[in-house]
């Protein structure tokens, strides 16, 4: 969806703060196109960095305010130092865009830039609106979620169930309802079975490189999204195993797939918002350990299997493939319950705070 903010004077402006992968610029352009559906004179403008939100904010037609952040890092005292001064500098730049907007809300949707843009907010006394996408709050949410409106969570935290949080999910784009036509597009026939393999938007080598030897001779079709940086390393083993460095739009392979192989990020709201089945291999170094426990999150509702990183072998993978896709029953059931998980209101909801903070209004329920 493009939209042009010109033909419309804007009536309230808002900021949101998101970048460095697609898994935090996505449900923030969700969250966007909600707001604007709200309220079509709003401006809506992007704060990010020079990685995913560059290409991704822009083709939805969104203005976009780059500043320069990076993670601090914990083992390396000069990466520390340097990232410390970015955030400093990243502060200042971010203060003054928001003086050159005078945003009536702002968002924080996750990446390093979210927590810089955030402090601006709260220095400049601007209505602060945060999510969180995994299972604990990340470090700049902790310290900011005191100062915000409202921290909107994809999951339930313990501890985190004051008035200042609401349990809202995380915002993902509406999902491809017409399967037939899905499934068309990859040209599957009526009885085929489709594995779709994905790892994020830079891949996971580890389930790259186990997943093509896994399949190398299945009995059913696979996609494999495997990201830019390892598809020139892979070889398709054969016509029946697609493999893509991206694919896009994403919903559409969703809508296609019987099965989904994948890590645990914020990704596995877009699988549950298809109702797609999932055999998930949590990132053993995600912060928190937070792919885990979002992981047995799905797989306690019954709508998906998890194989540990350190066990995850071709065997392992055919054999949970096999044991999954050769029982129809616990196949349908477990797309069921993922269906079950779906919180498709979830950026309308995101949005509606925002709206609120603004004006006062109360949140929608």
């Amino acid at each position: 969806m493009r939209h042009d903010p010109g033909l419309l004077m804007p009536t309230s402006t808002y900021v949101i703060a998101a970048g460095g992968t697609a898994g935090h610029v996505v449900p923030a352009l969700a969250v966007a196109d909600e707001l604007r559906a709200s309220e079509p004179s709003a401006r809506i403008v992007f704060v990010g960095g020079r990685r995913a939100e560059q290409e991704l904010v822009s083709a939805a037609g969104y203005e976009l305010r780059t500043i320069a952040v990076e993670g601090i890092s914990r083992s390396n005292p000069l990466k520390a130092v340097r990232a410390g001064a970015k955030a400093v500098a990243g502060v200042r730049a971010a203060s003054s865009i928001l003086a050159a907007l005078r945003p009536d809300a702002v968002m924080g949707g996750g990446g390093y830039v979210a927590g810089t843009v955030g402090i601006a907010a709260v220095l400049r006394r601007v209505p602060l609106v945060l999510t969180e996408a995994d299972s604990h709050l990340g470090l700049a949410n902790r310290a900011l979620a005191p100062f915000a409106k409202r921290v909107c969570l994809a999951f339930p935290i313990p501890g985190r169930d004051g008035a200042r949080y609401r349990v809202t999910g995380r915002p993902v784009p509406p999902p491809f309802t017409d399967r037939a036509a899905a499934r068309a597009k990859y040209g599957l026939g009526e009885r085929e079975t489709m594995v779709l393999v994905f790892g994020g938007s830079l891949g996971a080598r580890s389930i790259n490189q186990a997943a093509v030897e896994a399949y190398r001779d299945a009995p059913f079709r696979v996609l494999h999204a495997a990201g830019e940086r390892d598809i020139a390393k892979l070889a398709s083993p054969g016509e029946h195993y697609r493999l893509e460095a991206f694919i896009t739009p994403f919903g559409e392979a969703l809508a296609a797939a019987d099965l989904v192989v994948a890590r645990s990020g914020g990704s596995i709201f877009e699988v549950a918002a298809h109702g797609r089945p999932a055999i998930l291999i949590p990132y053993p170094h995600a912060t928190g350990d937070h792919q885990t426990s979002n992981a047995r999150w799905m797989a306690g509702a019954g709508a998906a299997v998890i194989i540990p990183d350190a066990e995850l072998t071709p065997e392992r993978l055919r054999s949970e493939t096999g044991k999954i896709l050769g029982d129809p029953a616990r196949l349908l059931g477990m797309a069921r319950s993922s269906a079950e998980l779906a919180r498709p209101h979830a950026a309308e909801d995101v949005a509606g705070e925002l709206l609120a903070a603004a004006d006062g209004r109360k949140p929608r329920h």
